[in-house]
C-alpha cells in the first residue's frame, strides 16, 4: 500500500454475508485504507444508518462497498433509495459494487447508475484498494 496517500476517514461495507464482510474489513484494516469501517449486514440497515446520519458529515462514509445480491433490500433497491437522499449524502458517499455476481445484465444495469463509480468482483483485495487510491476515487 502506498504510504503517500491519506487513509479515508470512513468506509461502509454492505453485504449480508458475514464471511465476506469479515474478509473485506480485515483487508481494509491491514492496508490502513480507512480509519473506520462501518459494517452493515443488509441494504436496509445501511439505508437506516445513512438516514440517521444524513446531516452529520463526519459519520457519512466516503465509500460504500455494496453487494448486489441480498435479501429484501438488494443493491438495486439500495441505489433507488439512495437517490432520494439529500445532496450532502449523494455527493459525499461514492458507491463501489463489490459482488460475486457475474450476471452481465445486472452488472451493466448497476454500473450505469450515476452513483456507482466502480465494480469489483469479490473478494476485496489489496490490489483493488490500491487501484481505488491511485485513481483518487
Amino acid at each position: 500500500m502506498q504510504t503517500d496517500t491519506k487513509a479515508i476517514d470512513l468506509v461502509m461495507l454492505v453485504d449480508d454475508n458475514d464471511t465476506d464482510n469479515f474478509i473485506s474489513k480485515r483487508i481494509i484494516e491491514i492496508t490502513r485504507f480507512a480509519k473506520r469501517v462501518e459494517v452493515k449486514g443488509s441494504g436496509k440497515a445501511a439505508l437506516d444508518y445513512l438516514r440517521e446520519n444524513q446531516n452529520v458529515p463526519e459519520n457519512l462514509p466516503s465509500l460504500i462497498f455494496l453487494d448486489i445480491n441480498m435479501p429484501i433490500v438488494d443493491g438495486f433497491v439500495f441505489l433507488y433509495e439512495f437517490e432520494k437522499f439529500n445532496e450532502l449524502v449523494r455527493n459525499k458517499c461514492k458507491v463501489i459494487i463489490l459482488s460475486s455476481s457475474d450476471n452481465k445484465r445486472d452488472i451493466d444495469k448497476i454500473v450505469n447508475n450515476n452513483h456507482v463509480i466502480k465494480f469489483i468482483t469479490k473478494p476485496l483485495t489489496e490490489v483493488a484498494l490500491d487501484e481505488i487510491k491511485l485513481n483518487n476515487i
